[in-house]
């Protein structure tokens, strides 16, 4: 294959002419015919024995090009947007046959789409508010109650009334202008009291009933209220009160934290407790600094992004969603079923997304290039060990699907997000 020549046409299209010599595609052909030959019939030859040349004289000439051209297409473009030094993006590639015949070269044009030229300035320097990390006593008081109500049990109550938090067994029985209405009666149903489970006043009018009190409950619907019949109507609840439980918390005490944890003490476990909090608030921070980082790239970045770098992200973040809809039991199509959703108002919502990830990338590979960041052989290496490590595979397998390149790319980029986060001005907030 050699490449003839290479012509910007339009912002981000390239045209290429590209050849591949005379004794490669008739190689080519020859593959083509070896595999089609099989299924042809040719008067006088039984099936699948004609030779080529006689195939070639029934059909015409070129009956196996278009398939041969198909076979060292792929080959020939790769190999030539390599040479011209361009990187092709996937979107609609115009092909144009130029020459080809017997013992001739194959001569073809393609206009590809690349990346886009763009630049960047004022990377350095960016400001930036970054939240102090803080963890209080309370803080942790807050994350004992968690683990107190988690162990927590429910019992009967039965020397005081109904309150908010409790969870009560009732039968009721509801009436709008003195008729029952559907989906309006029930027995021995639990409500958590406060929890507004049901229309407003509803709960409010249980609290302060005792176990066995028979009583009614007035409310209004709500004018929002689904079923339409009952939008804005007065009913009436007759409800029988059958039993009301509480939930009982245990005692924050050592053999406590010895039954939930790994630690023998409160001491220890509240320790372990404020290191874990601040890991994870220091970690929220950071993150936090980082995503005013990139808006402020975004921002900075200059240059036409063809239309395609979107829709091909779109493409990737809806197959890494559908991935982890499958992870939960769904399928995209079921999902947008249950949403309500078509597939164009799916790949809409992820669009806004898509156009930040595409052109953040694009402004740290432009800082890469800016700041002349290569990664050594041996960072190279070492990402390698930890995906094989990650995805409990050997590294030689890894390496089959990540090619060295695209994996130099990426640490480059992190080393460039890097610069940008070291040279960021920083002022601290709460």
């Amino acid at each position: 294959m050699s490449l003839n020549s290479s012509n910007k046409v339009d912002t981000n299209r390239y045209e290429l002419t590209i050849t591949v010599p005379a004794d490669e595609f008739d190689a080519a052909v020859e593959k083509v015919f070896k595999r089609e030959s099989k299924k042809i019939t040719i008067p006088g030859f039984r099936k699948g024995k004609a030779p080529r040349a006689f195939i070639e004289k029934y059909y015409g000439e070129q009956v196996f090009y278009e398939d041969a051209i198909n076979l060292v297409y792929p080959s020939a473009l790769e190999s030539a947007v390599k040479e011209a030094g361009l990187r092709m993006i996937e979107d609609k590639i115009d092909f144009d046959l130029v020459d080809s015949g017997k013992g001739k070269d194959l001569v073809f044009k393609v206009t590809i789409t690349t990346y886009p030229e763009v630049s960047i300035e004022g990377y350095k320097g960016v400001e930036i508010t970054k939240n102090t990390v803080n963890v209080t006593e309370e803080d942790i008081d807050a994350e004992l109650a968690r683990i107190q109500d988690r162990n927590s049990r429910m019992v009967t109550v039965e020397d005081r009334a109904a309150q908010n938090g409790d969870t009560v067994e009732i039968d009721f029985d509801g009436y709008v202008d003195g008729v029952a209405f559907e989906g309006g009666k029930a027995e021995n149903y639990n409500l958590t009291l406060g929890s507004g489970q049901f229309i407003p006043g509803f709960e409010d009018q249980i609290v302060g009933h005792n176990t066995g009190d028979e009583f009614d409950v007035n409310v209004t619907f709500p004018e929002e209220y689904h079923a339409e019949e009952l939008k804005g109507k007065p009913a009436v609840f007759k409800i029988k009160l059958h039993e009301i439980k509480a939930k009982e918390l245990p005692e924050v005490d050592d053999d406590f934290i010895k039954d939930v944890s790994e630690f023998d003490t409160v001491e220890a476990y509240r320790a372990d407790v404020k290191e874990k909090l601040t890991v994870s608030r220091q970690k929220q921070a950071d993150d936090a600094a980082d995503n005013q980082l990139i808006d402020a790239l975004v921002e900075k970045l200059q240059g036409e992004i063809p239309e395609a770098m979107y829709q091909n992200r779109i493409n990737d973040d809806i197959n890494e969603f559908a991935y982890r809809l499958q992870s939960q039991g769904l399928d995209l199509k079921t999902y947008m079923k249950y949403t309500g959703m078509e597939e164009q108002g799916i790949r809409d919502s992820f669009k806004p997304q898509a156009e930040r990830q595409v052109k953040v990338r694009l402004a740290l590979e432009k800082i890469v290039s800016l700041e002349n960041i290569a990664p050594t052989d041996e960072e190279i290496e070492a990402e390698y060990a930890k995906m094989a490590n990650v995805y409990q595979m050997d590294v030689e397998k890894i390496k089959g699907f990540v090619s060295k390149e695209d994996l130099a790319l990426d640490i480059a980029v992190e080393k460039a997000m890097g610069i940008v986060r070291d040279n960021a001005v920083v002022t601290a907030g709460e």
